[in-house]
């Protein structure tokens, strides 16, 4: 068996277990510790696997940091992720767009998007619209007010987003999964992405490079329900598979 082949099975084993020791795979791959040993090592390396004493298991669950901190990590993938969208949107059309850091990038460069519509829950990217956007329409969404991320939240929310129907939905999210597809770490905000899904013709999701080696608890979409995934980097074989099965369009 080729070594990319052990690896792919020893993935998925992972991710159907939970969790899988060394010794065990030698017994079932007829090799060497230090070969199972390699194997776990290129996994660790790619995000996929998280080494523990004598094996490897799932990553753990990502816990995101303050909005504020979020804002200064990654800031050029978001830039690229921001760019590639604003290709994506037609002048006129309407999008919902949630709360998140790269959203916020991507609203910002949207706002020159002539006529354009914008629905958001973010207080942030209302404002980043109507400062940059001459000739935009923003409708920022009531609810629950939650300080730390300057967003509304909860019923009233969800309540809101019934009563529009746009052409996008732009998501931001804390993890993508190979299998499970997009993922949130806050269950406010993933309630709020997948009613802002359910009511727009095509789905945008934009996710940077590094949301494919983490994993989030919150549900927000699944691949077959995405149609576009904006990244700067694509991803590996392994989550091209999933996207390209799905249809879905990766930029």
């Amino acid at each position: 068996m080729k070594p990319e082949e052990r690896q792919a099975e020893i993935r998925a084993a992972v991710e159907r277990d939970g969790e899988v020791s060394v010794t065990d795979l030698v017994t079932r791959y007829h090799v060497s510790g230090e070969t199972i040993r390699r194997d776990l090592a290129q996994l660790v390396a790619t995000g996929v696997v998280q080494k523990v004493h004598g094996g490897a298991r799932r990553p753990s669950v990502h816990v995101e940091n303050s909005f504020d901190e979020r804002m200064s990590e990654q800031a050029t993938e978001k830039a690229i992720i921001a760019r590639k969208l604003a290709q994506v949107i037609a002048p006129g059309e309407s999008c919902f767009i949630d709360t998140g850091t790269t959203t916020l990038a991507c609203a910002k460069e949207l706002a020159e998007v002539p006529d354009l519509v914008v629905i958001t829950n973010s207080a942030r990217i209302a404002r980043a619209v109507a400062r940059g956007g001459k000739t935009a329409q923003t409708f920022l969404l009531g609810g629950l007010y939650a300080a730390d991320n300057v967003e509304t939240v909860g019923p009233m929310v969800l309540a809101q987003i019934e009563q529009f129907q746009a052409d996008h939905a732009i998501i931001g999210v804390a993890a993508m999964d190979a299998g499970a597809g997009a993922l949130d770490a806050n269950a406010d905000e993933a309630a709020v992405a997948r009613a802002m899904c359910a009511r727009a013709q095509q789905v945008v999701v934009v996710a940077g490079s590094g949301k494919f080696t983490r994993r989030a608890a919150h549900r927000v979409c699944s691949y077959d329900e995405m149609d576009v995934l904006v990244t700067d980097t694509p991803p590996d074989e392994h989550f091209r598979a999933a996207i390209a099965a799905a249809g879905v369009t990766l930029c």
